[in-house]
């Protein structure tokens, strides 16, 4: 404190000390007893002399705000503009050295009365700056970050198979040597344990772009729920291998360009991490697969494989445009259905390279879009349980795939539900073309249902192939914490399992327990 007034008592000081030869009526006494007598100001707009575009207004500001040791003239004046007599400038000195003798004695008291609460902060914040050291000191990255999700489920379906698959050449007649799967008839288990973990690694150079690298292993690859069976969950799709194997599932980058575009391109990536919306607020991690298409099967088959893609988004409209090659096919037993000998078989491996165009909107609780895909020719196509007599072999030539999605959803969680709904169809190009296929679906969610923030979900939809394939879930998510939840749900798929020792097809029910980590 000593320091403080010495430097601000040094500047006046010299000033006052400095040798002068003044009269009386140069020192004008009579001015410095009325400035003194004033009774002190409280805000600059008082001075009616002062005006904010003054050089000094903000000084005098401060010095009137902070410590109120400022006085004007009777006339309420400032007189900003005259010379100061050093008798002045010793009077407002001495009353800005009181107001700051006075609030640096109420800080010590204040200091002295909260010594050992202040004792006790200075010891936290010397923690957090040791521990904040150790963290940059051992930090991953400076620029990525680290999500994961872990999923158990434990369930199982009727009447519920699994395809052990091996390529063989299907109607050698065929110059083309199209190829097919013989499926070998295998009962699946009817409770099976399963699990998946993805890692996700987002990196971000400039704050504006993505680089991600996701880490992904699991073990659905034999059981009902997986990839080959009868009803494939949303957890097991496109799981490569599924026999607790760790994979690069996804591996791409996207960045701004200019201030509406978005560019994507990688070795790993998917149809749509190249979208700019999605036409659905049904939850992608429901239950059954099928329902977290938007309706529309065909055209948004989620292929995956070394793409890239570009999207324009402004005020809501979006439009799209991508190209995804054939890493290996999407999975949809429910889209490549094959009949022999009128038997309705599941599907294998059946999509080739994709190219997608999304026209959509998206306002503030509803959005709609309109998608279409063309997928090349496959090179593996359709699927099997005997060996044929006749085989009816899509995708010969490619497909024309078109989707119209929509959804809509309250502003506040009540008794309405979300309501998404979407339509879809495929064309097969060449001989096969009157086994063109459709699919529509409808999801229903209830947000805070029952308790604050469960869900209730009711998921329903068709797939027309050379049979019909209507299904339903019903589920219920318990959020236990932020990130753990519990969801029970069950399940019909009509023609969905097959019938071993009649050699038909016949509808599936299931049960499924999902628990889900996100850390």
């Amino acid at each position: 404190m000593k320091l403080f007034k010495q430097l601000l008592v040094a500047p006046a000081a010299l000033g006052l000390l400095a040798p002068v030869a003044a009269t009386a009526a140069e020192l004008n006494l009579d001015g410095v007893n009325k400035y003194a007598s004033e009774e002190q100001v409280t805000s600059i707009s008082q001075f009616s002399d002062v005006k904010p575009t003054d050089w000094a207004y903000q000084a005098l500001s401060n010095l009137i705000e902070r410590y109120g040791c400022v006085a004007g003239y009777p006339d309420g004046t400032y007189k900003g503009a005259r010379a100061m007599t050093r008798f002045e400038a010793a009077a407002l000195l001495n009353a800005c050295l009181d107001r700051v003798t006075e609030v640096t004695d109420e800080l010590k008291k204040l200091m002295a009365e909260f010594e050992k609460e202040l004792a006790i902060l200075k010891g936290r914040v010397d923690g957090l700056e040791a521990k904040v050291g150790e963290l940059e000191a051992n930090q991953f990255s400076t620029t990525t970050k680290l999500k994961g999700i872990a999923t158990f489920t434990i369930g199982g379906a009727s009447n519920g198979y699994v395809g052990a698959f091996a390529p063989v050449t299907v109607n050698a007649n065929n110059t083309l040597q199209q190829a097919a799967t013989i499926v070998s008839g295998q009962q699946a288990e009817k409770v099976a344990f399963n699990y998946d973990v993805r890692l996700m690694l987002d990196t971000s150079f400039t704050g504006k772009d993505l680089l991600r690298t996701t880490l992904r292993s699991g073990n659905f690859g034999g059981s009902v729920f997986g990839a080959n069976g009868s009803a494939l969950l949303e957890t097991a799709f496109q799981e490569e291998a599924g026999s607790d194997v760790v994979s690069i599932d996804r591996l791409f980058y996207q960045f701004p360009i200019g201030e509406n575009f978005t560019g994507t391109f990688g070795a790993k990536v998917r149809q749509d991490d190249m979208l700019a919306m999605w036409p659905s607020v049904y939850p992608t991690d429901s239950i059954l697969d099928r329902f977290t298409l938007a309706g529309a099967n065909g055209a948004y088959n989620l292929n995956l494989g070394a793409g890239a893609g570009i999207w324009y988004e402004k005020e809501g409209f979006s439009l799209s445009v991508s190209y995804v090659s054939n890493e290996y096919a999407a999975p949809y037993s429910y889209q490549q259905n094959t009949v022999v000998n009128g038997v309705t078989t599941g599907g294998g491996l059946g999509d080739g390279s994709t190219t997608t165009v999304q026209v959509g909107y998206a306002a503030k609780n509803w959005g709609a879009a309109f998608a279409y895909n063309y997928t090349e020719a496959a090179s593996i196509l359709g699927g099997i349980t005997t060996l044929p007599t006749e085989v009816n072999v899509y995708n010969v030539n490619g497909t024309n795939n078109y989707g119209f999605s929509a959804y809509w959803q309250p502003e506040q969680a009540g008794w309405l539900p979300s309501i998404s709904a979407g339509v879809g169809a495929s064309q097969y190009n060449g001989s096969n073309s009157s086994d063109d296929t459709w699919s529509w679906m409808v999801g229903l969610q209830w947000a805070d249902a029952v308790i604050k923030g469960n869900a209730f979900g009711i998921g329903l939809g068709e797939n027309n192939t050379d049979v019909n394939q209507f299904g339903l879930e019903v589920w219920y998510k318990f959020q236990v914490t932020d990130n753990i939840s519990v969801t029970p749900a069950i399940f019909w798929i009509e023609n969905g399992g097959f019938d071993y020792s009649a050699r038909t097809t016949d509808d599936s029910f299931g049960a499924v327990l999902k628990t889900t980590f996100k850390f």
